[in-house]
């Protein structure tokens, strides 16, 4: 983990799975103070947020970031502003496709007015392998992909172009606000990130609910269909290291674990394994993931990160399953 000490820190979506293990990590150094914005509609303000909002250097700002208000409340002198709140999700994708846009894009212009008028030293823009999504699906992009390749939206009438338009509009105004204002900035395009707190809009807590339950076969959504999963605690780790390290300054950096490329029929596999569930598997077909293989080229963080992914995916479920047994055990919402 990249040495980060004595720095005034914001992170946007500050309760929300990425932002929840980030802020946990900048806060171990006592020297940090980390401010924490979320509106708590996806994020939550659960015993571990509430545990991490009690320690001295961490503040807890509720408040929503398409209102101009919000921004009138935080400070203008932070070091690092990490900009990771926006709505995701499948269901929200096809169920408000609108309020993903709106609240995606408002934010995010708010977020850049107020951050170029400010003395704040440098800004990560949260974005994500759904900005190659449109692409892949109607030109041939190579996989694993790099970050270089031409992004398009070619169905802008399915409403999951909302999330990746969202995103690819959010690149689009960070690079020429910040170019226009002189404003160091990193933008990086996380690739299924898993681990304790996802949520259960993921298809790893999906998976082993129905498993505990005792559905058997266990229904297995796109199984032939792969994914390259990289453990929250390696994507906090790249994070991290491309807001601090000057060779990511004005860079997009694909942010994954191109070892742990897999089929959701092997994830399933091994997450029954890991649980020690004995279930057969059934393959169905997914009404909307027309996205049949996905993985990084993460050759720019090695080259200027020196990352290395480290966390094997049999090492992360164990983590991840564990933490997830717990709650469901003490009948927490996940």
């Amino acid at each position: 983990m990249p040495t980060i000490s004595g720095k005034k820190i914001l992170i946007t979506g500050g309760a929300g799975f990425i932002g929840y293990h980030l802020a946990r990590e900048l806060s171990r150094d006592r020297v940090n103070r980390v401010d924490l914005v979320d509106n708590f509609v996806r994020g939550k303000k659960d015993d571990e947020v509430e545990s991490l909002s009690t320690l001295p250097n961490v503040r807890l700002i509720a408040g929503d970031l398409t209102d101009p208000a919000t921004f009138a409340r935080l400070d203008t002198d932070y070091d690092d502003v990490y900009h990771l709140a926006a709505i995701i999700g499948v269901s929200n994708v096809i169920e408000r496709p609108h309020e993903v846009v709106r609240v995606n894009a408002v934010a995010t212009l708010f977020l850049l007015d107020w951050f170029t008028k400010s003395t704040c030293r440098k800004l990560l823009f949260s974005s994500t392998s759904e900005a190659y999504a449109w692409t892949q699906q109607f030109h041939p992009l190579p996989v694993p992909t790099p970050e270089e390749v031409p992004l398009a939206l070619t169905d802008l009438a399915n409403p999951r172009s909302s999330y990746a338009g969202s995103k690819i509009f959010g690149e689009l105004a960070v690079h020429n606000y910040c170019r226009m204002f002189g404003k160091p900035f990193t933008i990086v395009r996380y690739h299924n990130v898993y681990g304790p707190r996802m949520g259960y809009e993921h298809v790893i807590p999906q998976l082993f609910e129905r498993a505990r339950g005792g559905q058997n076969p266990l229904v297995v959504y796109s199984a032939d269909h792969r994914r390259a999963f990289c453990y929250v605690d390696d994507a906090i780790a790249m994070t991290i290291g491309a807001m601090c390290s000057p060779a990511a300054d004005n860079q997009t950096i694909n942010i994954g674990n191109d070892h742990e490329e897999h089929s959701i029929g092997e994830l399933a596999q091994r997450l029954l394994i890991q649980a020690g569930i004995a279930s057969a598997i059934e393959p169905r077909t997914a009404e909307h993931d027309p996205i049949v293989r996905r993985c990084p080229d993460i050759t720019k963080a090695r080259e200027l990160l020196g990352y290395q992914p480290r966390i094997t995916l049999d090492e992360g479920l164990a983590g991840t399953l564990a933490w997830y047994a717990q709650k469901f055990r003490t009948n927490e919402a996940p």
